[in-house]
């Protein structure tokens, strides 16, 4: 039986890579902290560990006594309220991390990296919009993206390491996308930028079966993209969504990008003078404002096997079906 670390398992994702470990009969440890819910986590097979990311000492006094053939490292922030706190957590944690398997000589087979399309930025803008290479060069302008690209820098050579770019991640338990979702039952759409935008997706379940084909038999050092394979437009997403709920009665306001410069700047001033993160921050304005999301997913299709199973109708049908039973809307 091999055993698996997973970290950030309490998170959307890595719930889901937990119930996948689980299925394949894998010894599967979750990294949780203290205050995390285990909502999504109550299969009795699950092995709990808690791991402090920001010493590597406590780190190795916490995962001493263990050996581990897999590790998924899907824990990070996606926001914050302090710039900062996305290389703390996002990037020196990681470093920490790894620093303290190769200490304690973990004898990995595979460590696969959650990592972002983000890390890009806005790269390739001019139309006819083209594919995002992995031999760009990272341009990324977001914090987050920031974070994630300095993570993926620090992997050591002499780690078994794989890293993961998906671009924008939705499905069931997700919680960004849902806002959409309840502004649209609610009547109201929102659309930003006149200009085209070329939108892409991958529905968790597809993370996961990557995930996986990565653990089994990807290229050591290298990364790929994760899509459904697809392009959308900038209203394709909230369209969808709007079909599942019947198509209520709606209006989608289209505003143009010094719009959400304002909304987002008075987003990110409240946020530091409540304590509260808003959905609409400087990173959100950067992502909103990107207008070319393709990616190259071709050597994940060839190298890992990967095969996306669900295009975006079918992603978003499934998941509104799963907010609809559990009360979310």
């Amino acid at each position: 039986m091999k055993k698996i670390l997973i970290t950030g398992a309490s998170g959307f994702i890595g719930s889901f890579i937990v119930e996948e470990a689980l299925r394949k009969g894998m010894e599967t440890w979750a990294v949780v902290r203290r205050t995390s819910s285990r909502e999504y986590l109550q299969d009795e097979r699950i092995h709990f560990i808690e791991l402090d990311f920001s010493s590597v000492d406590k780190l190795k006094e916490q995962l001493s006594g263990h050996q581990f053939d897999y590790v998924v490292h899907a824990a990070g922030v996606t926001k914050c309220l302090n710039k900062e706190d996305f290389f703390r957590v996002n990037r020196d944690g990681t470093r920490n991390f790894v620093q303290a398997l190769q200490e304690l000589n973990q004898p990995l087979e595979r460590f696969v990296f959650l990592s972002s399309l983000s890390i890009f930025g806005a790269i390739r803008e001019q139309q006819p919009y083209k594919e995002i290479e992995p031999t760009d060069t990272p341009q990324p302008n977001t914090a987050y993206g920031k974070s994630k690209l300095q993570a993926e820098q620090l992997l050591p050579s002499s780690l078994p390491y794989i890293i993961l770019r998906p671009t924008g991640v939705y499905g069931p338990r997700e919680k960004d996308y849902f806002l959409m979702a309840k502004s649209i039952k609610g009547h109201s759409d929102f659309a930003v930028g006149y200009k085209q935008q070329d939108i892409t997706f991958v529905y968790v379940k597809d993370v996961v079966q990557a995930t996986f084909l990565a653990l089994d038999h990807g290229k050591t050092g290298n990364a790929y993209f994760l899509s459904d394979g697809n392009v959308y437009q900038s209203t394709t997403f909230s369209d969808l969504i709007h079909e599942e709920l019947g198509r209520p009665w709606w209006i989608r306001i289209t505003a143009p990008i010094w719009v959400l410069r304002v909304v987002t700047f008075f987003g990110d001033l409240i946020g530091q003078m409540t304590g509260k993160i808003s959905a609409l921050n400087n990173d959100k304005y950067q992502i909103l404002k990107q207008r070319n999301w393709r990616c190259n997913i071709r050597p994940a299709i060839e190298e890992l096997g990967y095969k996306p199973e669900y295009d975006l109708k079918q992603g978003v049908k499934e998941t509104i079906e799963w907010y609809k039973k559990e009360g979310w809307l």
